[in-house]
């Protein structure tokens, strides 16, 4: 088998294969003989069918098989004398496949690049010094009360922050438009659901209360017909509340699956939660830092085939969030080229220093990985069952696993600073 090779680009190779014609007429000749010992045609008692019949019956069938397998196998030896890493298949163009002569294609292929990590060690990495504290919690169960208000009707005009249910019909020199008209509708006023103006104009309208108000629209309202104009609305209020916000009692407990142990234990299992997220957090921080730094100091060719494979992977992806029906509805691929091209880099230097640093996969971390993500399910032993049933699903798991290995080593060889913060800052907390 001959082989030769030309450096196309940065990373592409076009390798030429030629493979000997005898080569050929033996693989065909074998296959032929695996087929008449199977082969059924009329006249003939199975397996006794003569070659030369077999040859003209099932020939250019066979030699078309044999020439798809050799390419591939020759190309797969040829790589491996050549001592490349292809990162994709390639593209296969023949240059000949006549019968009585050599098989020669060309093979267009991407390699990996070669990859000698540099500043892995020693990297400077700021981590957040916090504590969940009382005040913390508190501003939690805060946050908790008012995702459960309750709404009392009430005899007065209506301010920011009752909740106001209304008829409403709007028109535009006269004539309605989309989304003029609706009844019933329950706007918490100071929310944002409506536009501001629009609020304003309803503001001190009690129970039963007709009005007519005039709402101009922004000249960058998304809704092109409206955008520029005023609105007129004919409007009726038909109830009034005012928001309360409930007691801190057993009842309230209950409404966030706590059933016993009152508010102590609400509070316990708040802070508990705070403290986990907290965590998590600052470790995705910190994990960030590190491989900005680690990409920063390698900077690295990425083979386009792998870049087009993670773009395409999240063209799915964000059409499997918005409901895409096929290939047709998936959004653009351009948004997503920036960062496909960082995840593939980056995971080439994960993978090296897997590689230099003899990482092994963590099977513990795995398995406690298998049972977080399976806690949440009524039945978590089905869910980590279905996982490692689940060979494309499980590799995440340990991609995921591995990835977090890494991190402890770089974390362990990292120049770390502490940085006074709370919990407010961190997490973004009452923004």
């Amino acid at each position: 088998m001959q082989v030769s090779v030309e450096t196309t680009g940065a990373l592409e190779r076009r390798m030429e294969i030629s493979v000997p014609r005898e080569r050929i007429e033996q693989a065909i000749d074998e296959r032929l003989k695996r087929v008449s010992r199977t082969a059924k045609l009329k006249g003939f008692r199975p397996g006794k069918v003569p070659i030369t019949v077999v040859r003209q019956q099932f020939g250019a069938q066979v030699r078309q098989e044999v020439l798809s397998d050799l390419m591939q196998s020759s190309f797969a030896e040829a790589v491996t004398q050549q001592k490349l890493t292809p990162a994709a298949g390639p593209r296969i163009e023949p240059l000949s496949i006549d019968p009585g002569n050599d098989l020669r294609y060309r093979a267009t292929f991407e390699v990996y690049p070669e990859i000698e990590l540099k500043g892995a060690d020693g990297i400077k990495v700021t981590r957040p010094k916090v504590e969940v504290t009382e005040a913390d919690v508190d501003a939690m169960v805060e946050n908790l009360r008012e995702q459960r208000p309750k709404f009392d009707a009430v005899d007065r005009g209506c301010r920011e922050g009752d909740r106001v249910t209304m008829d409403f019909e709007g028109r535009v020199d006269g004539a309605p438009f989309e989304g003029s008209k609706g009844e019933d509708v329950a706007v918490l006023l100071g929310s944002g659901r409506m536009l501001k103006e629009f609020e304003a104009g309803i503001l001190g309208m009690k129970a039963d209360e007709r009005r007519e108000i005039a709402v101009p629209y922004p000249a960058e309202y998304h809704n092109a017909a409206l955008a520029g104009r005023t609105a007129s609305f004919d409007v009726h209020v038909k109830r009034v509340e005012e928001k309360r916000l409930p007691d801190l009692d057993d009842e309230f407990c209950r409404e966030y699956g706590v059933l016993e142990g009152g508010m102590a234990q609400l509070r316990t299992e708040v802070g508990d939660n705070m403290r986990r997220e907290l965590g998590e957090n600052v470790r995705a921080r910190m994990k960030q830092q590190l491989l900005d730094a680690l990409l920063a100091a390698n900077p690295v060719e990425v083979p386009k085939s792998l870049v087009d494979a993670q773009v395409r992977e999240m063209q799915l992806e964000a059409g499997r969030r918005m409901g895409a029906k096929d290939a047709s509805q998936l959004p653009p691929a351009d948004p997503f080229v920036e960062t496909a091209r960082r995840r593939v880099a980056l995971g080439l230097l994960i993978g090296e220093l897997i590689r230099s640093r003899g990482i092994r996969l963590d099977r513990a971390r795995v398995d406690a990985r298998l049972a977080d993500l399976a806690s949440s399910y009524p039945d978590p032993e089905a869910i980590v069952k279905a996982y490692r049933q689940n060979p494309d699903a499980l590799r995440q798991v340990e991609n995921v696993v591995l990835e977090d290995q890494v991190v402890d080593l770089l974390l362990g060889e990292a120049n770390v600073t502490e940085q006074p913060s709370t919990f407010r800052e961190i997490m973004n907390f009452g923004a």
